[in-house]
């Protein structure tokens, strides 16, 4: 299965980006192989507006089944959940930790956004 981390930087031992939307990176990680890459969300730092629904469109693309994250705002949650993509808030520490978390069931799924639009 495929999960994408909201990531301060490119690789496993970076810091969990607590924004979805405007998060610098997204570590999308195997969980079967470990493999993990890192996508590129630069497009939608500085975005005026929209920065969750085409982030959450960045992750759709991927062929995520999943999204681990600090908060997440309601056009991205609306757009990753008409997407089939389920989203885990409430994460911190290293982009390796929450995958951690995730894989051994800690995460609680989110059930609707946790902060507002432009948060």
């Amino acid at each position: 299965m495929l999960i994408c981390i909201s990531s301060q930087g490119a690789d496993l031992s970076s810091q969990v980006d607590p924004r979805f939307g405007r998060a610098a990176q997204f570590i999308v990680v195997d969980t079967e192989t470990g493999e993990a890459k890192a996508v590129d969300n630069k497009q939608n730092l500085q975005a005026a507006q929209g920065a969750g629904i085409q982030a959450a469109q960045t992750v759709a693309n991927t062929g995520a089944k999943a999204v681990v994250t600090g908060h997440c705002g309601p056009k991205a949650f609306t757009t990753l959940n008409a997407a089939g993509i389920a989203v885990f808030t409430g994460s911190n520490g290293t982009v390796a930790q929450a995958l951690e978390d995730f894989k051994a069931g800690k995460l609680e799924k989110a059930s609707g956004a946790d902060v507002e639009g432009h948060w």
